[in-house]
């Protein structure tokens, strides 16, 4: 008895005027076995599971510091050097995750278990020095693999609308925390913290590891299906999409971190970036200790810790939404500039001793010391490309090794010598400096040579087999195979065919493709609607 080999899903590689390759055809379904919306939900679920390292860690300073007998300078500079390792983290990741030496899956579970010893590290241990290398340095590289493999992971799978999605997932990140601001509030005393801190780990690496078990990147250069990368429109949804495109056009090509750099767009998000890091990070440590310090009840405190937590996550995936429609750049602007007016706001309003309005500029804090992270993360591949994502936006992420130290230790520092007045008086003037900077971000555009524009606006065949009549190569089981194409177009303005396919495709007078040809009967149907 025979048996029919099973048929691989199909791709073919559409070509743009700028040279950018975009494989096509097959669906998320096809690599996956399930829509890429999962690749959302997960890792939105496994960002919620670690964000008490950041966003709880100040409601359970005061209770550590008497359990433990450590001074604040202490205390914050745990926090400090946990945010260097959980940012530093993120450029070697991606580096061995765009090499294939570290898969998604592996990555989240290495990163589940690491971010749950850096919790038992609090809750057993004393001694400042082996806190920091439980803590910060395990805590902060597990909870940073975790952040930057999800975050990546929405840029990946949705190349042609990642703005929301990735504002939404990197909310997680702070809100996430938030019955755990009450729980260190009101229940984390001297006689019970350890079982706390114990609960939470296990808690973590459960739910961490179990989301990142799913956990897949698509393929290099992958585009969905039904999407047309040329932005052509075409129906209500296609023009509505070709709208979004034009707000935030795809990257002129795949940059490697080194042409990322030469760019100059590089250095300039993660200039700008250690500046509102530090801010941001300095309103996360020090609004509640601030609160106390005016004599605010628990309440009031706890209760402008969660506000920033919530607005702050909720604020993300309002500024993906917005982004999408008013333009990255343009919000990122607006973003650092609320974030600016926030500082002096919760400064003023609490030497007047004004709890509500307190409450209020806690709620725009909130919102302008965390909007900034999608829209960076949605700005790398806008400006770079997706193929190398992990990589370039590790470097930008790197900034927060210096932000991180700038609002943790030598905040501490500064408040020591100045007080708060003078904190957050530094901390407002480096927000609007991080806003002029941005004013000069421009997308960058790659040096073509003389014979690029031969290439564009064309389908391109797979390199191994592109002479004579080509058939259907199926690939290794863990990458679907090619469907190539027995004619294409082989440069603007010309069609060229190979014997026995019918020559279907046109170029218009954009120099866009608006059609491609049909495969011969014995290759896989076309599964892209905007290519028949």
């Amino acid at each position: 008895m025979s048996v029919t080999p099973q048929a691989t899903p199909s791709y073919r590689e559409v070509v743009d005027t700028n040279g950018r390759v975009y494989r096509v055809g097959e669906s998320d379904r096809s690599i996956l076995g399930r829509p890429r919306a999962w690749m959302v939900w997960l890792p939105w679920i496994a960002m919620m599971g670690v964000s008490v390292y950041e966003y709880g860690y100040s409601s359970a300073e005061s209770t550590l510091e008497h359990a433990h007998g450590w001074t604040l300078t202490e205390a914050f500079w745990i926090a400090s050097i946990w945010a260097v390792f959980q940012a530093g983290v993120a450029f070697p990741a991606g580096r061995l995750r765009e090499t294939g030496k570290l898969s998604a899956k592996t990555g989240m579970l290495l990163g589940a278990v690491l971010s749950g010893l850096g919790f038992l590290s609090i809750s057993h241990v004393s001694n400042p020095i082996v806190v920091i290398l439980g803590y910060s340095v395990l805590g902060g590289a597990g909870s940073g693999l975790v952040y930057a493999t999800c975050i990546n992971m929405v840029g990946k799978w949705y190349p042609d609308n990642k703005g929301a999605r990735t504002g939404f997932v990197n909310g997680g990140f702070a809100y996430g925390t938030l019955p755990l601001i009450f729980v260190f509030s009101y229940w984390f005393h001297a006689d019970n913290y350890r079982l706390v801190l114990d609960l939470i780990a296990l808690g973590m690496v459960l739910l961490v590891g179990g989301c990142g078990f799913f956990f897949r990147d698509p393929p290099k250069s992958w585009w969905p299906h039904d999407v047309d990368p040329l932005n052509r429109g075409g129906g209500e949804d296609a023009e509505r999409m070709a709208r979004r495109l034009r707000k935030n056009p795809p990257a002129k090509g795949q940059f490697t971190p080194m042409q990322a750099i030469r760019t100059g767009q590089l250095p300039l998000m993660w200039f700008a970036l250690v500046c509102i890091g530090g801010v941001s990070l300095f309103g996360i440590n020090f609004q509640v200790p601030f609160a106390k310090s005016l004599g605010f009840g628990p309440l009031i405190a706890a209760s402008s810790a969660g506000v920033l937590a919530v607005v702050n996550g909720v604020g993300r995936a309002a500024v993906g939404w917005l982004s999408d429609t008013m333009g990255r750049r343009q919000t990122l602007t607006l973003v650092l500039v609320i974030a600016g007016v926030a500082q002096f706001g919760v400064l003023w309003s609490g030497q007047a001793h004004n709890e509500p309005l307190f409450l209020i500029f806690a709620f725009v804090n909130g919102f302008g010391g965390g909007a900034f992270y999608p829209l960076f993360a949605a700005l790398v591949p806008d400006y770079f490309g997706e193929n190398n994502n992990a990589t370039n936006y590790g470097l930008v992420y790197s900034a927060k090794l210096v932000g991180g130290v700038g609002g943790g230790g030598l905040a501490a520092s500064v408040i020591s010598a100045w007080g708060y007045s003078g904190g957050y008086y530094l901390a407002g003037g480096i927000a609007f400096l991080s806003a002029l900077i941005t004013l000069l971000l421009r997308q960058p555009g790659l040096a073509r040579g003389p014979g690029a524009a031969r290439h564009a606006g064309r389908c391109r065949q797979p390199r191994a087999d592109r002479r004579g009549e080509l058939s259907e190569r199926p690939g290794a089981t863990s990458r679907p195979g090619p469907q190539t194409v027995r004619g294409c177009v082989h440069s603007v303005g010309r069609r060229r065919q190979s014997s026995g396919a019918a020559p279907v495709a046109r170029v218009g007078p954009d120099g866009g493709v608006r059609s491609l040809l049909r495969p011969a009967p014995t290759t896989l149907p076309c599964q892209v609607p905007w290519l028949r």
